[in-house]
């Protein structure tokens, strides 16, 4: 397929416009970044139960779903998880961060409006210097349909396991708004969820003023351990946490107001968030209550003028001001180190201030060179309300102040040949402060001092190409990471961990004949550790150069869409996740899974579309995650083939 795509002749095609990388309108073509653009048709399509089954269409992503709403990711990475997993990737809505920087979910992604977005744009490594913290291995912006639009539609759909949603949307010429609910009977034993989210729009004047909501509460299933347990089917349906559950609520209001001055032009966008969530934490013994919560009021700014006739400069400012409060309390018994009774109740006040600037110069017609450098404050005032010290294995730190200072910067040329498509090349870095709860939610033997922020130097080379029968893109990467911060299996803080991340990804779609289109992508990468660190536990001892676990070296997705006339679309997707190491030794792995989806649409009247899916056709026993840990290995088991039909409404 690749050869197919890499010979592709023709007219050069409309080309892709993305707003992620500089928060304006740009042409993919001159854009110098690894950026994936998932359309509305694409997602009506899939139909995605969670943000995965969209997500891990594009080249250098897994997210490996959870049990429910729940997920872990991964963007040219390992799947991270802890304040790894959580502050690695920004999650944005229409380009405002859905959590504040120190603050954020390994799970974020369900907070993310995707039910109604217009398209999802992916950015593969370090976001450009317009975005900060979080941005380390890459963004996910969903972009919701903006007021303009006045048509309108309603859908439900049903399926296997007793998945019910719903969902309805419309507009005018000033507004635009929706709402969905999602009702999911849960695969496993006492597992269910009930989400809910919508989002609206209001142009005033010039202004847009976005809204969005999410609600979920969800009763959460466990892993199931053993080795192979996945595969046995009186196990993977089990749940051996019934009493754990996961509540969250998310609001998040911004406006955005387009404004010119001179030979300026730009936006300004202030904006308020609220977010809270209670979840047991099934994991640890005794079954603590974790009950957190933030507030953020904020502003971006982005400004552009040209200084010649061949220079541009964008520059802006962001300011983010944080308060959040975080407890931990254990109802059940005392045991072992796990007391009853508070084990965290905290404070923190944050303030996260970014100028940054970038220029552009077209030294040729044809070749474009950018240089931008962002500077990042973060500053912490840590308040603990249980009176410190340490009870059982939790260290509550006394009160203090942190704070951190990053510069990061990108170096970056894209060179157009004409229709031997478009060359592009950069140096990045890119940097996040340590989490709060990284900093401050402590064990005993643990302390806050001698963090530093993450950073992630990387070089990519990349070459796109698109003509009237399809398009092609492939990049390369080289990055390095410093002070990766985790906590071993020894329970110490890790500040100074390192990694190493290579790789290569494509993607493309070739149109075989007027009704057969072939579309995939693919990558090949290794991500090793850069250091030693032994342990007690010899499976989780580290040693430099092994991978770095649930690091799986290929995975890929392969399409094949078949329209025999315009009212018919069938579609068969393959999806493939090579083996991985599930410990950090390379001792124990999970052997991979290929699996097999075939969708339907039907389209009989123009404002009616009927749609079934068939998921995991060859009813393949695989696992979402696999993982080792305390002597077992462990799994959220994977759905055994289910089928989904849904109506669709247009008015």
């Amino acid at each position: 397929m690749l050869l197919s795509f890499l010979l592709l002749q023709g007219a050069v095609a409309p080309d892709v416009i993305v707003v992620t990388g500089e928060r304006r309108p740009a042409s993919l073509a001159e854009t110098p970044a690894a950026i994936s653009v998932l359309t509305r048709e694409e997602a009506d399509l899939v139909l995605p139960q969670t943000s995965a089954e969209l997500l891990n269409r594009v080249p250098g992503v897994l997210v490996q779903a959870g049990s429910g709403r729940e997920s872990l990711v991964s963007v040219r990475s390992p799947v991270l998880t802890g304040g790894a997993g959580a502050g690695s990737f920004l999650y944005l809505a229409d380009g405002v961060p859905l959590r504040a920087a120190g603050f954020a979910n390994v799970n974020g992604l369900f907070d993310a409006p995707v039910p109604f977005a217009e398209r999802v744009e992916v950015v593969r490594g370090p976001g450009d210097v317009a975005y900060g913290s979080n941005a380390l291995h890459g963004a996910v912006n969903v972009i919701t349909s903006a007021p303009g639009k006045e048509d309108g539609r309603a859908r439900v759909s049903y399926g296997s396991f007793d998945r019910l949603s719903g969902l309805l949307e419309g507009g005018g010429e000033r507004w635009r708004g929706g709402f969905s609910v999602l009702d999911d009977g849960g695969y496993r034993a006492d597992q269910s969820a009930l989400q809910m989210r919508a989002y609206g729009a209001v142009r005033i004047g010039e202004a847009t003023l976005r809204l969005t909501a999410h609600h979920l509460e969800q009763e959460t299933a466990g892993y199931v351990t053993g080795e192979g347990a996945y595969r046995d089917d009186a196990v993977r349906r089990s749940n051996p946490n019934p009493e754990a559950y996961r509540d969250a609520r998310l609001v998040l209001a911004s406006l955005e107001v387009p404004f010119e001055a001179g030979a300026w032009s730009g936006t300004v966008t202030p904006y308020a968030r609220w977010t809270q969530m209670d979840f047991l934490q099934h994991f640890l013994p005794g079954d603590p209550l974790e009950e957190n919560e933030h507030g953020s009021v904020g502003v971006q700014s982005t400004a552009g003028r040209p200084l010649t006739d061949d220079l541009r400069l964008l520059a802006g400012f962001d300011l983010d001001l944080t308060k959040g409060t975080l407890t931990e309390t254990q109802a059940a018994p005392s045991f072992a180190v796990f007391p009853q009774g508070v084990h965290y109740d905290y404070a923190v006040k944050a303030v996260e201030a970014a100028p940054f600037a970038r220029l552009s110069w077209d030294v040729l017609p044809q070749m474009t060179v950018q240089a931008g450098v962002r500077a990042t404050f973060t500053g912490y005032d840590y308040d603990d309300r249980t009176g410190g010290g340490a009870v059982g294995r939790f260290l509550r730190p006394d009160d203090r102040k942190d704070d951190f200072s990053v510069v990061t910067a990108k170096l970056a040329s894209t060179y157009d040949f004409g229709a031997n498509g478009t060359i592009y090349a950069s140096l990045a870095r890119g940097a996040r402060p340590p989490q709060t709860t990284d900093i401050y939610r402590l064990q005993t033997g643990q302390t806050p001092s001698g963090m530093e922020p993450e950073t992630l130097d990387a070089a990519e080379l990349g070459w796109r190409k698109t003509s009237e029968r399809g398009s092609v893109s492939l990049a390369g990467f080289v990055m390095h990471k410093r002070h990766y911060f985790f906590r071993d299996a020894d329970g110490l803080n890790v500040t100074d961990g390192q990694t190493d991340h290579i790789g290569v990804e494509a993607e493309g779609t070739l149109k075989l004949t007027d009704t057969l289109a072939l579309s995939g992508a693919g990558t090949w990468a290794k991500h090793s550790y850069a250091f030693d660190r032994p342990v007690g536990d010899a499976s989780e001892s580290i040693a430099d150069g092994d991978d770095v676990d649930t690091a799986p070296r290929t995975q890929g997705v392969m399409r094949l869409t078949w329209t025999p006339v315009p009212p018919l679309l069938f579609e068969a997707a393959w999806t493939h996740v090579g083996a991985y190491y599930t410990d950090a030794a390379n001792t124990e792995d999970y052997p991979g899974h290929d699996l097999l989806d075939l969708r339907a649409q039907w389209r009989p009247a123009e404002n009616l579309r009927l749609l079934g899916i068939v998921r995991n056709v060859t009813d393949e026993r695989y696992a979402d995650r696999a993982d080792y840990a305390f002597g077992n290995a462990r799994y959220f088991p994977g759905e055994e083939r289910s089928a989904e039909v849904a109506v669709e409404v247009g008015f």
